[in-house]
């Protein structure tokens, strides 16, 4: 089996190959302190075993719960979350569907639509206008029940679906996903919520794509999780603490984001030229900006789709200020294959290409980028998948979190806590009116 490869000789001109090196045994001692919870936020270090921890009987149960929800041949499966609940499932969903219409070819699975996430009367009103008429379940996703973005999605979804169908049918068609103990939709759970499933207590909402918060709706909406964890139990074994260094890829790149950083690089821009990979790039924008952007620290996380942003971005990627360094996703095999047709008059000037695949085209433009990028000044780190799929994307998203949280500690902060959040929060409450805890 095929993986994705980490290059980074694109820096080298920024940084030397030696400096990155000399960190060597300082990350593979943070993935071992990750591993043996002995580090800052050790109460949060569930995920990083998680993959391998994840049992058949585990999966066997999900399969009932979607064998049970696609029995009532819904037309879409609604999530309802925010941050690390819905985006590790968001950024699966969209990778792997049609880029139109986002259902399976034989129609066989829902589609998934997302609520929670945002406070938008326009998104929520149009939202109940597309379910008026079409029979839907949804999950519920959180650990208190109380997140103000998705209770509120929740209280109006249920009420919508109770005056569907009844509120005993609706108890049937809600699965909440949430702490195994405590909080409200534990309290509603074989209640007025007949299906439920757990988030462990120990791993936080950004690391959680390999858990049943992202699990349970990928399997309703007829993906292949087995093979989607066990890309992440392979990624688990290639970056554990005892790997070399130099055959490690979340070490390297997160040796090489700190080398850079320390020249002044403060800005990553995670760049792709896959179109379907916009929302990894979000997913993967909260779980870096959450974990390192604390005490004055951290590198400040943003994206970008090419080539439709060499349009707009490209220009300030090129001249712009010389505090940005990239990292490029690409993806070796497509789907499909597509060539460019010849034109008799060839009036746009385009018969230099005819014959060719549009993939081509586009792996030329990547490689002509990456030039001129780093020419103009920008280091390049480059990630290749040889394809998109479950297995290759949970290779990568598991990558990611373990390169993640051997970051935070390579900047001496706690990349598993999120004091910041809460500031806003505060505020908006008491604007609103909020009482206040007796």
């Amino acid at each position: 089996m095929e993986s994705l490869k980490l290059s980074i000789d694109n820096v080298f001109k920024f940084v030397s190959k030696d400096s990155i090196f000399e960190l060597k045994d300082k990350a593979l001692n943070i993935i071992k302190s990750l591993y043996e919870r002995t580090g800052m936020g050790n109460d949060f270090l569930g995920w990083v075993k998680m993959p391998s921890l994840i049992t058949e009987e585990d999966m066997k149960a999900i399969d009932e719960v979607t064998a049970d929800i696609k029995k009532n041949n819904i037309d879409f499966f609604v999530v309802i979350g925010i941050g690390g609940s819905y985006l590790g499932t968001k950024a699966v969903y969209d990778a792997l569907s049609n880029n139109f219409i986002q259902l399976k070819k034989d129609h066989a699975y829902p589609r998934l639509l997302f609520a929670g996430h945002n406070i938008g009367e326009d998104y929520l009103s149009e939202l109940l206008e597309i379910l008026e008429d079409r029979k839907y379940a949804m999950a519920v996703i959180s650990k208190s029940g109380t997140t103000l973005e998705p209770a509120i999605g929740f209280r109006i979804l249920r009420a919508h679906l109770i005056k569907q169908v009844g509120e005993a049918k609706a108890g049937d068609l809600i699965i909440a996903i949430t702490d195994p103990d405590k909080g409200t939709l534990r309290a509603m759970a074989g209640k007025t919520i007949s299906k439920s499933f757990t988030i462990p207590p120990d791993i936080g909402g950004r690391y959680s794509v390999f858990t049943n918060v992202a699990l349970v709706p990928l399997s309703i909406a007829g993906f292949d999780i087995r093979s989607f964890i066990q890309g992440a139990r392979d990624m688990q074994k290639q970056t554990g603490p005892d790997v070399p260094f130099e055959e490690n890829p979340a070490a390297i790149y997160a040796a090489t984001r700190y080398k850079l950083n320390s020249t002044n690089k403060k800005i990553e821009i995670l760049a792709n030229f896959e179109n379907r990979l916009h929302y990894l790039a979000e997913w993967w924008k909260q779980l870096y900006a959450e974990s390192e952007g604390k005490v004055g620290k951290g590198i400040y996380p943003t994206s970008v789709d090419f080539t439709t942003d060499l349009h707009s971005m490209g220009q300030y990627i090129q001249e712009g200020e010389r505090s940005i360094f990239e990292t490029v996703m690409s993806v070796k095999r497509t789907k499909r294959k597509l060539a460019i047709p010849i034109e008799k008059t060839d009036a746009d000037n385009l018969n230099y290409l005819a014959g060719r695949r549009i993939d081509e085209v586009n792996k030329m433009a990547e490689k002509g980028t990456i030039k001129a990028h780093v020419d103009g000044g920008v280091p390049n780190i480059h990630i290749e998948l040889p394809e998109l799929n479950e297995y290759y994307m949970g290779q990568l998203m598991y990558f990611f979190e373990i390169a993640c949280g051997t970051s935070g500690y390579l900047l001496e902060i706690n990349p598993f806590n999120q004091p910041g959040v809460e500031e806003y929060k505060k505020n908006m409450f008491a604007l609103l009116g909020k009482p206040q805890k007796k």
